[in-house]
């Protein structure tokens, strides 16, 4: 059983910044990859972010040049570091780890984030 766990989630101000992290059970090096997604109420959950097992990165381009996702092998954990946060950034941001098993992947409960003056 592989478990997941968001945490950094929070109001900020629009230009503001935040942190979001999330750690694993196991560890991530043993995942394809590790992802972050975002749901904002009536609206799909949207890929954000990736990061492979070898370190390849990919980012819709919404928030290219504002969001870098980061891992430590060695914690266990994948960070969202947001900056130039936005309103339209407002969701519940969930992580998500990619099993290299076909169509296996795992959730965390995800953290609220809410970009509002």
């Amino acid at each position: 059983q592989v478990q997941l766990m968001e945490s950094g989630g929070g109001l900020v101000q629009p230009g503001g910044s935040l942190r979001l992290s999330c750690a694993a059970s196991g560890s991530i090096f043993s995942f394809k990859s590790m992802r972050w997604y975002r749901q904002a109420p009536g609206k799909q959950r949207e890929l954000v972010a990736v990061i492979t097992s070898g370190g390849s990165t990919y980012y819709v381009d919404s928030v290219k040049g504002r969001f870098t996702i980061s891992r430590d092998n060695g914690k266990n954990m994948v960070g969202l570091q947001m900056n130039s946060l936005k309103p339209e950034d407002t969701a519940v941001y969930y992580c998500n780890a990619e099993s290299y098993n076909l169509g296996t992947n795992y959730w965390g409960q995800g953290t609220q984030v809410t970009v509002s003056s």
